[in-house]
């Protein structure tokens, strides 16, 4: 598996298998922290600073809604595998891939950790979208049918102590005390990504940015 150090490397590996014709899906992966968002914003504005035909999408819009978590009796688990809409997002993929016109998906608001359907629209002239998610290479629970649906699959690796650093912030940030913040990183999040950890020899590629 070869290891991309720079968002040009990254670009570079898109555009060398992006047909022109038809919509390609890449997949970022990683655990919670390891800054998915980050490299697939930055790998969106250098696509289209070449070809303007990249969209971002984020698997956190298929989070299921907090109501629904506490009837399920998951709510102190968020984020794990069985607390997302997995046949939605699922859904979602299969009509991008069949090229069936402009698609609304959804996105996350993370002060209300709750999803906001619709509110991202892809349009038809988006040939190359790049999908984030923690779960994208995980095979059970339904989340096996995700992987054939992915044209490239990345997974973005970082430091344990550098991405704890950078949960513990993110969660403070969106008003969490400093011990609450702490405890969910080294909670869920961990339980989380320990297992999303196992899924990184099923990417093409390793990103690891300086």
């Amino acid at each position: 598996m070869a290891i991309l150090r720079s968002i040009d490397e990254i670009s570079s590996v898109v555009t060398a298998g992006t047909p022109r014709t038809a919509r390609t899906i890449v997949g970022i992966v990683g655990s919670p922290g390891a800054g998915k968002s980050t490299v697939g914003e930055a790998l969106v504005a250098r696509l289209n600073a070449r070809f303007a035909s990249a969209q971002l999408v984020s698997m956190d819009g298929f989070h299921l809604p907090q109501s629904r978590l506490v009837e399920l009796g998951r709510r102190d688990r968020m984020g794990a595998p069985d607390t997302f809409d997995i046949d939605g997002f699922v859904a979602l993929l299969e009509r991008l891939r069949a090229d069936a016109g402009p698609v609304a998906a959804p996105g996350f608001d993370r002060d209300w950790e709750e999803a906001t359907p619709g509110t991202v629209p892809i349009a038809d002239d988006r040939r190359v979208i790049i999908v984030e998610g923690n779960y994208l290479l995980h095979d059970r629970d339904g989340w096996q049918r995700v992987a054939p649906l992915l044209d490239l699959a990345l997974f973005v690796g970082v430091e344990r102590d550098i991405r704890l650093a950078r949960l513990i912030a993110r969660h403070e940030r969106y008003g969490k005390s400093a011990a609450d913040a702490a405890a969910w990183a080294l909670g869920p999040d961990e339980a989380n990504a320990q297992l999303i950890e196992r899924t990184a020899a099923r990417a093409d590629h390793e990103v690891r940015l300086a």
